[in-house]
């Protein structure tokens, strides 16, 4: 992978970094923010922090460190204004991740949702899971 890669990652894959930073997701984000770009959307940040906020998460992870992993995400990641809205996806909700990688110019979505996957490639976006992301 080259620095020039730009990744989307799905809110899933993201918890998993936070939750198993050494889970095959979570190797993922890790290589993508060390070689690559990560990119978010308002919609996707949203997303996550929706997510995290759930109580559920508590036993595992402190509240205030849920919301320490969304300020460094806001930090490395590029927030990528949506211009261009796409209804592709058989379920909805993950249409916002094809809208990030279209309108930020993205190198591949990073996924293990099949309801993604099922698009590979997308607008010449690869689909990938994070092994398959990993062995590239």
């Amino acid at each position: 992978m080259t620095r020039n890669e730009r990744l989307v990652f799905d809110s899933n894959a993201l918890v998993s970094r936070l939750l198993l930073p050494d889970s095959t997701p979570g190797r993922a984000v890790r290589k993508a923010v060390d070689e690559g770009q990560l990119l978010v959307s308002e919609a996707t940040l949203m997303e996550l922090a929706e997510v995290l906020s759930r109580p559920k998460f508590n036993q595992y992870v402190s509240l205030a460190d849920r919301q320490k992993f969304l300020r460094l995400l806001g930090s490395v990641a590029e927030l990528v204004q949506i211009t261009y809205p796409i209804q592709a996806c058989r379920d909805p909700k993950d249409d916002k991740f094809l809208e990030l990688a279209v309108n930020g110019a993205a190198t591949a979505i990073v996924t293990g949702d099949r309801d993604l996957l099922v698009l590979n490639p997308f607008h010449g976006v690869a689909i990938l899971t994070p092994a398959g992301y990993l062995r590239r």
